[in-house]
């Protein structure tokens, strides 16, 4: 098993594609890992589109692996979305990570596209059977209820055979979800290491069941991270916006990771326990000196120790 941590960020951090890109050539200088973008189609907020945006790092790149987190599956056409990530794991020399989810029934994005919500969770399951065939098999055909395909082929192939197919959600459908479709799972914000331990325990034992257990390696959690102190502004502020999602009683040390690299270090040693050996840790930063800086010191302070776990 291989412990690693990539970074990742939610609404778009950065004061222009400039200082994007100065983080983004930095992340490869560092060895990190992988870098992470979460999916938002409609916000007041800067989010980037993450598919175009992965393919544009695969071009800028060598080394870092990328994913999104997460794509939402009825949102998106199959066969383009199976094309698009072939693509780019193709031209990446297999650097992909794609994640996805069934979304949530309150999101702005389904009014937005003329979508009921009715039905996703169906519907994201045959376009995981899809893309699994479309990137494993040629002449693909299929009679589901909300796809029909004839004798459908893609080229190229995706690199990685197989290529991972992550998903997420703590739901018993989507520990279904994954255990049937998935070959890993990543979990949602706000979870801390006790709520993840069940999640894992669930998986392992349904995909058991099934005959297709997934890789111990292949289990992630995100958290929050900042080298400084819990009575910074910023850090009041990600407090708060957690615990308006988690609940007002939640306790942020099971999630975010605040102080030195040791208390870095302690929460990352408290979800591998759990079962967890692939992070996403997001930055607390609130200016593109943040943002470096803050992730200078997790690759430099933090990464080394977290690689040499057993």
């Amino acid at each position: 098993m291989s412990v690693r941590i990539g970074l990742g960020f939610a609404a778009f951090p950065f004061s222009d594609a400039a200082a994007f890109w100065r983080w983004i050539d930095a992340c490869e200088e560092w060895g990190v890992d992988s870098v992470w973008l979460s999916e938002r189609l409609v916000s007041a907020q800067s989010f980037l589109e993450p598919l175009t945006t992965l393919a544009a790092i695969a071009g800028r790149t060598r080394h870092v692996k990328f994913g999104m987190n997460a794509t939402v599956l009825p949102l998106r056409d199959p066969l383009v979305l199976a094309k698009e990530c072939a693509t780019v794991d193709y031209l990446s020399d297999g650097r992909l990570l794609p994640m996805f989810g069934v979304g949530n029934d309150v999101a702005p994005e389904w009014k937005a596209v003329g979508l009921d919500t009715k039905g996703r969770g169906a519907r994201s399951n045959e376009m995981l059977t899809l893309l699994n065939r479309l990137w494993t098999e040629d002449h693909v055909s299929f009679d589901g209820k909300y796809y029909h395909y004839d004798d459908v082929t893609i080229a190229p192939k995706p690199k990685q055979q197989p290529l991972p197919l992550w998903i997420g959600g703590s739901s018993e459908a989507a520990i279904e979800r994954t255990a049937r479709y998935g070959n890993g799972w990543l979990a949602g914000a706000a979870q801390g290491p006790e709520q993840i331990a069940r999640v894992v325990a669930a998986i392992r034992a349904r995909s058991a069941e099934l005959g297709r257990p997934i890789d111990e390696d292949h289990y992630g959690a995100g958290f929050s991270f900042r080298f400084g102190s819990w009575e910074e502004p910023a850090v009041e502020r990600s407090v708060q916006a957690y615990r308006a999602r988690a609940g007002a009683d939640a306790d942020p040390r099971n999630f975010m990771a605040v102080g030195d690299a040791e208390a870095i270090i302690e929460l990352v040693a408290r979800f591998h326990e759990a079962g967890i050996s692939k992070f996403v840790a997001r930055p607390i930063a609130m200016s593109d000196e943040e943002m470096m800086s803050q992730s200078a010191m997790l690759a430099e302070q933090v990464n080394p120790a977290v690689n040499a776990m057993p």
